[in-house]
């Protein structure tokens, strides 16, 4: 129940910082899509957590046309995050983050192409629209893995406190 409590937690806490003011592309999304499905015992409870948090953040936040391509990268990157159900090492979480920013990069720069009128319906124009999108790229891959690294890193800690009572009993 504990492991529960603090799962949630971090993600409610690592979603609300959309809210403070950031770089283009650095959030959480990819991070807690990654963590809620490799945390918590029911892979669907982790993802479905994940995905209210965001919902919430994007109704204060502001709808778009491209929310649908943002939520299905959501729910892609959590198939990834079930890759890290047994094993959570380093290099582990840093390949299935990196496999997340990548997929988040491909699919939601594909709906800025379909949605918006940015970029001519062509091979040459989507072309264009992941060649535009390359600077904010750097910021979703500085994002991910930072809020990757506190949210897996931080349980990591406080569960592996919990277990040896080092925790208060609150935690």
């Amino acid at each position: 129940m504990r492991n529960l409590i603090v799962a949630t937690g971090l993600i409610v806490a690592v979603a609300a910082t959309r809210f403070l003011p950031h770089p283009p592309n650095f959030s959480p999304v990819m991070a807690v899509a990654l963590f809620g499905s490799a945390v918590f015992a029911n892979r669907y409870l982790g993802i479905s957590l994940a995905i209210a948090a965001m919902l919430v953040s994007d109704a204060f936040l502001g709808l778009h046309s491209t929310l649908p391509f943002v939520y299905t990268s959501m729910v892609l990157a959590a198939l990834l995050g079930n890759m890290l159900r047994e094993n959570r090492s380093v290099l582990k979480v840093t390949g299935v983050t990196l496999a997340g920013s990548v997929l988040f990069f491909v699919i939601t720069n594909f709906g800025v192409f379909m949605m918006q009128d940015m970029y001519a319906k062509s091979l040459q124009g989507l072309a264009e629209c992941y060649a535009m999108a390359l600077p904010f790229f750097q910021n979703s891959l500085a994002g991910d893995a930072l809020f990757s690294a506190v949210l897996f890193g931080m349980h990591h800690i406080l569960v592996s406190r919990q277990k040896h009572g080092l925790a208060p009993s609150a935690v």
